[in-house]
């Protein structure tokens, strides 16, 4: 597959972690063989996370980050260090930067029994090699960590040695097997029609559709489906004109209840959103989430988050609609806040509920972060699509794909 074929949240992110000065952005520069992170003797050089695609192979298209130093002092230092722990929590593989010629430093030790909590597939890069005198003397202090001596691999900027084995030590870590990962073509058998429901509105990108279609579409292509695409005007007579019924209708969310009227009873139909709520690995916990509506009281925070940023318009669905939808439901009111991008909170304790996007420019690590944040701090979190179907009276019918599912509405 084609490294720009690939969007940056299905690719592998490795995260390139250490301290100031410990030769992170020389390593990196070194494995991509690019010089784009600056790289200098002053501790500090880098202030903000440098991202870098390319191609590891066996594993495919990667993300390559730089981070600034944990280490980092004075204010500013701290907001740029909380940057590169932040990046954890998305990262699929790190590759934590020990300087081979100093001991190891006690927030470096920290951070890899942080990283072995998170259940992050990790390297050791003994950097600047060159200037070590033999071995690394506190290689033992690793192994107390429970570091395998095979994660541990002493490596050179400088003089290129240890890169290739660095590369592999990285692939083998990951292990990935993205190839058991399905949007929807476990839903249907080959040379099954599949209906897609695409709203084209004021808000749709202009000239091509939203990632979550895009991969839609890939998927039941991959599963040897046939993909008829329309409008929301357009499913009653498309349907009254197709020789055999569909096999599934998958929507937009935005459009449910038109589209749920339109489609027989005996035509299974869902969302997205669903489906890729169950793709990034929340799906349960955004159908337990949703049912904390009928009890939030008069007042109570709610959080309306999205992964990516963009331009708001009339009529948005996080700002606008949503909001709405919740007031018409339960008539009650609430006191909304809004997060877009990375500024997803650390302290949720002001809110009662989670209201997230379908996190389709997040990478599946980043959306189990979040889930189990709200999980671990007791607050109920749901998403877009599911929400929407729940507050128009649908969800139950388009979780029918999903079965289990529907027993937690009756709870």
């Amino acid at each position: 597959m084609a490294l720009d074929s690939v969007p940056s949240s299905e690719r592998v992110h490795i995260t390139f972690i250490g301290m100031r000065n410990a030769g992170k952005s020389s390593l990196m520069n070194a494995v991509i063989g690019q010089d784009l992170s600056v790289v200098s003797p002053v501790k500090g050089t880098t202030t903000d996370p440098v991202r870098k695609s390319m191609e590891l192979l066996p594993v495919g298209p990667v993300v390559m980050i730089d981070t600034p130093g944990l280490d980092d002092e004075g204010e500013l230092g701290a907001l740029r260090a909380g940057k590169a722990r932040r990046m954890l929590e998305r990262t699929d593989a790190a590759v934590i930067v020990i300087d081979s010629t100093e001991p190891l430093p006690s927030m470096a030790a920290d951070l890899i029994r942080r990283i072995q909590g998170m259940g992050i597939p990790y390297t050791i890069a003994l950097s600047k090699s060159d200037l070590a005198d033999g071995e690394y003397p506190h290689a033992a202090d690793l192994l107390q960590l429970g570091v395998p001596s095979s994660s541990i691999v002493a490596v050179s900027a400088a003089d290129g040695s240890g890169i290739t084995r660095l590369k592999e030590r990285i692939a083998e870590g990951i292990g990935r097997e993205d190839g058991e990962r399905t949007i929807a073509r476990d839903l249907f058998s080959p040379h099954d029609t599949v209906m897609l429901v695409v709203p084209i509105d004021k808000a749709a990108p202009k000239g091509r559709l939203i990632l979550p279609q895009q991969q839609t579409i890939r998927d039941i292509l991959d599963g040897d489906g046939r993909c008829v695409i329309v409008k929301e005007s357009e499913v009653a007579d498309t349907l009254s004109a197709m020789p055999h019924k569909p096999r599934l209708v998958i929507t937009d969310s935005q459009v449910f209840g038109a589209v749920s009227a339109a489609v027989p009873d005996d035509i299974p139909l869902t969302s997205f959103s669903i489906l890729f709520a169950r793709y990034k690995g929340s799906l349960e916990s955004a159908v337990k989430g949703v049912a904390a509506l009928r009890t939030l009281p008069d007042g109570a925070g709610i959080l309306i988050s999205e992964g990516c940023t963009h331009h708001r318009q009339c009529g948005d669905i996080g700002t606008e609609k949503i909001p709405r939808w919740i007031k018409e439901h339960t008539g009650r009111d609430f006191r909304f806040s809004f997060s877009s991008g990375t500024g997803f909170p650390e302290d949720l304790g002001e809110y009662s509920l989670i209201v997230h996007c379908g996190g389709c420019m997040l990478t599946e690590r980043e959306m189990r972060w979040r889930y189990r944040c709200a999980s671990d701090q007791g607050v109920p979190i749901t998403n877009y699509g599911i929400l929407i179907a729940y507050v128009h009276g649908i969800l139950d019918r388009s979780l029918s794909v999903f079965p289990s599912l529907q027993d937690y509405l009756q709870r």
